[in-house]
């Protein structure tokens, strides 16, 4: 064998292994691809939507093989100046998140139905952007951001929809209004913010005055309260005072009903009897046996004898 031969078998083995390698082609598990045959669709791999990622072979120079990111992206929808409702300017600038779907249909409708997807959602975006502000005064775009995103998000959906692709969220990066009616707008958020410091201010003042006012209320019941239990305990107190001092005439009374009644007129007999003796040194009483008895007792007299005639 010559070397003009060997030459040409080493030529062909080579290509042999080019060809062969190339045909060989390796999908991540984050993509999906779709294999072309001569300008025609011809399949997809993995041919489960499920399956992630692995080798295919394909026919080098006859099939071209072509990967889809099926992960989530994010677009930047490039800042524009756009015109509100109430004819001020204002520069507006957001980001769109999104993936293609890895079912068979929404890949081949990302490929086919539409010319660089990603393009289109940024000028749908831009667009859509543009209208709905126009619609809405300086002060609503700067409040209502969650209200542009949902129109922006289902806009952007039911077109993206066609693609094959699923818009996953909008967002709204910035609404700047032009560099005069952002001082102004400064100015009157400070005068709002002011105005509601003072009316906190004077709330807590007036709050912090009813409360002492309920406190000296409080007060004044909580003393009247005791000046009206303290006369009620000293009026109780000379009533029982009273109620005893009763109790105790009363026991005087019943004393006296019981063991001095029966003796009162031999009683009012020694007064009279003591008034006598005041001015006369002699005295002759009757016999009388009670009266004797208490002047024995009393005076140490005795009674006269009766002379008999």
């Amino acid at each position: 064998m010559d070397i003009i031969t060997i030459a040409i078998l080493a030529i062909a083995g080579l290509v042999v292994l080019i060809l062969a390698l190339s045909s060989i082609k390796i999908v991540r598990p984050t993509h999906r691809a779709y294999v072309e045959r001569l300008g025609r669709f011809r399949r997809l791999f993995p041919e489960d939507a499920k399956t992630k990622g692995g080798i295919t072979l394909i026919i080098p120079f006859i099939d071209a093989i072509y990967s889809v990111n099926t992960t989530e992206r994010v677009t930047d929808i490039q800042k524009q100046e756009v015109i509100t409702g109430d004819n001020l300017n204002c520069s507006v600038d957001a980001q769109v998140y999104y993936k293609v779907n890895s079912d068979d249909e929404s890949i081949k409708r990302s490929q086919y139905a539409v010319n660089d997807f990603e393009y289109q959602i940024v000028a749908l975006a831009r667009t859509t952007l543009r209208n709905v502000i126009g619609n809405m005064p300086l002060k609503e775009v700067n409040s209502e951001r969650n209200k542009i995103n949902q129109e922006l998000r289902t806009t952007l959906e039911l077109e993206a929809d066609k693609w094959g692709i699923a818009i996953v969220r909008t967002e709204l990066k910035d609404i700047l209004p032009p560099q005069e009616v952002q001082e102004v707008m400064n100015k009157v958020v400070v005068a709002e913010n002011t105005k509601i410091a003072a009316v906190n201010f004077a709330t807590s003042v007036e709050t912090e005055a009813d409360g002492q006012r309920r406190a000296a209320i409080k007060q004044a019941d909580g003393e009247k309260q005791a000046l009206v239990l303290t006369a009620t305990g000293r009026a109780e107190a000379v009533k029982i005072e009273a109620d005893a001092k009763a109790y105790q005439i009363k026991l005087v009374n019943e004393s006296a009903e019981k063991y001095f009644v029966g003796n009162a007129q031999v009683l009012r007999k020694l007064e009279a009897v003591e008034t006598t003796m005041k001015d006369s040194s002699k005295i002759v009483l009757p016999q009388n046996q009670q009266l004797v008895n208490v002047i024995d007792s009393l005076a140490g007299l005795v009674p006269l004898p009766v002379k008999k005639k």
